[in-house]
C-alpha cells in the first residue's frame, strides 16, 4: 500500500515560495558571472539576435581598420618620398645654377707676333662647339685681323699685346681651332692634328688639341657638374623606388597596379582610389645630362657646355618642383580623407559595441544587490518554513 507524505498549506506555500528564490539565486549567480542579462536566445531572441548583428557589423568594420591603417601608411611613405625628392630636385637644381654661373674662358697670348699673309686666310674655329671661320685680308695688320675676330667672337675678345705685335685671346668661350695652320696664321704654337675634343655639328669634325699658349678654363668643371647632375637623378630614381609600404609604391610610375584602393564598409561600395603618381626622373620630366646638347643634339655640345642647355634644365626643375607640389597636395588631401574615415569608423565600432551591450549586458550592481536580497529572503523563507511546521512539532511533543 502505497504512501505520501502530507503536508500543510503553510508549509507548502513556504516550500515553493523557497524554491522561487533558489531559481531567482541561480539566475543572479549565472548574470554576476558572466556579466549578461541574454546569453542566449531563449533569454530574449530579439535582444539576443539585434546584439550578435551589431557585434557582427562591428567586427567587419575592425577588420577593416587594418587595411586602412596600411593605407595612411603608405599614403605617408609615398609623401616622405616627395618631400625627399624634392630636396634632390633642390639640390640639382643649384648643381645647374652653380655650372652657370662657372664662366667659359679662353685665354693667353700668341708666342710668335703676328705675320701678315700675302694671301687671304681663313681661321677656321669652334665657339663652344659652334663652327665659325675668321676670313683675314691678305696683307692685313693685327688691327686688321684682331677687328675681323672681335666681329665674330664679340668686342673685347681679341686684342694686341702691349708692344702692339702679338695677338691676346680674352674670350668668354671655350675657343678651338679646327687645324694647326688656324693656330700657326695668328701666332699661336700649333697643337697635335686632329686630336682635340670632337664636334660634330658641321662637316669639321675634328679639332686640333689646344694651343700651349692658350688656357680653357670652365668646361672641365662644368662636366664635373653634370657628373653631379646625372648622379642626384639617380638618386631620385632609387629614392622613388624605395618608398613603398607593405609592397605598395604610389609614386614610382602611373599604372593602375600601383593605385591603391582604400574599402571603408565590408561591402566595397564604399572606397577611396589613391592614383599613383610617376616622381622618378622621366616621370618628372628631366633627363641626364650627355655630351649631346639639348638645344642643337650637337655631340660635344653638352656636359652644360652650353648656357642654353643649362637654362632648359633649370627650367625642367622648376616644372618638377611644381609637380612635386601638386602631387604632395593631392597626397596629403587623400590622406585627410583616410584619417576621417578612420576616426569615424572607430566611434561607429563603439557605438555598436555600446548598442550590444545594451541589449544583452547586466547591471552588476543591481545584480550584487539582487542577489543580497535572495540571500535575506532565503534566510526569511527558511525561518517562515520552520514557524510553518511548530503545531506538528507540538503534537510532536504530546506523544513524548
Amino acid at each position: 500500500m502505497s504512501s505520501s507524505v502530507t503536508l500543510t498549506a503553510a508549509t507548502r506555500q513556504n516550500l515553493l515560495s523557497l524554491q522561487d528564490t533558489a531559481a531567482l539565486t541561480a539566475t543572479t549567480q549565472n548574470r554576476l558571472s558572466t556579466g549578461l542579462k541574454v546569453s542566449s536566445a531563449l533569454d530574449n531572441p530579439v535582444n539576443f539576435f539585434t546584439s550578435q548583428s551589431l557585434s557582427q557589423r562591428s567586427g567587419d568594420l575592425g577588420n577593416l581598420l587594418d587595411g586602412i591603417s596600411n593605407g595612411i601608411q603608405a599614403i605617408q611613405s609615398a609623401n616622405q618620398g616627395i618631400t625627399s625628392i624634392q630636396k634632390l630636385v633642390d639640390q640639382a637644381k643649384s648643381v645647374a645654377n652653380q655650372a652657370l654661373s662657372t664662366q667659359i674662358t679662353t685665354t693667353g697670348t700668341a708666342s710668335s707676333a703676328f705675320s701678315p699673309s700675302t694671301a687671304a686666310a681663313t681661321i677656321n674655329l669652334y665657339v663652344n662647339g659652334n663652327s665659325t671661320t675668321v676670313s683675314v685680308a691678305a696683307n692685313g695688320s693685327i688691327d686688321d685681323a684682331v677687328g675681323a675676330l672681335n666681329a665674330k667672337l664679340g668686342a673685347g675678345s681679341f686684342s694686341k699685346s702691349t708692344d702692339g705685335t702679338k695677338i691676346v685671346m680674352n674670350a668668354s668661350a671655350d675657343v678651338e681651332f679646327k687645324d694647326t695652320a688656324s693656330q700657326v696664321a695668328l701666332g699661336f704654337s700649333a697643337g697635335t692634328a686632329s686630336s682635340g675634343p670632337t664636334y660634330g655639328t658641321s662637316t669639321l669634325s675634328t679639332v686640333a688639341s689646344q694651343s700651349s699658349d692658350l688656357t680653357v678654363a670652365g668646361v672641365t668643371a662644368r662636366a664635373s657638374l653634370a657628373t653631379q647632375y646625372n648622379s642626384l637623378l639617380t638618386q631620385i630614381d632609387q629614392l622613388a623606388g624605395d618608398s613603398s609600404y607593405n609592397g605598395v609604391n604610389l609614386i614610382n610610375g602611373k599604372n593602375d597596379n600601383n593605385n591603391l584602393t582604400i574599402n571603408f564598409n565590408p561591402r566595397g561600395n564604399s572606397n577611396l582610389t589613391v592614383t599613383a603618381t610617376d616622381e622618378t626622373s622621366s616621370g618628372l620630366g628631366l633627363k641626364a645630362i650627355t655630351n649631346k646638347s639639348v638645344a642643337t643634339t650637337g655631340t660635344g655640345q653638352g656636359n652644360f657646355l652650353l648656357n642654353a642647355d643649362i637654362n632648359t634644365t633649370l627650367n625642367s626643375l622648376t616644372a618638377a618642383s611644381s609637380q612635386l607640389r601638386t602631387d604632395a597636395s593631392t597626397f596629403g588631401s587623400n590622406l585627410s580623407v583616410v584619417q576621417n574615415r578612420q576616426d569615424f569608423s572607430k566611434n561607429l565600432i563603439n557605438v555598436l559595441d555600446t548598442g550590444s551591450s545594451n541589449l544583452t549586458a547586466a547591471d552588476l550592481n543591481a545584480e550584487a544587490a539582487n542577489s543580497q536580497a535572495l540571500t535575506t529572503r532565503q534566510s526569511l523563507g527558511i525561518s517562515a518554513l520552520s514557524l510553518a511546521n511548530q503545531a506538528q512539532q507540538g503534537i510532536l511533543q504530546l506523544l513524548r
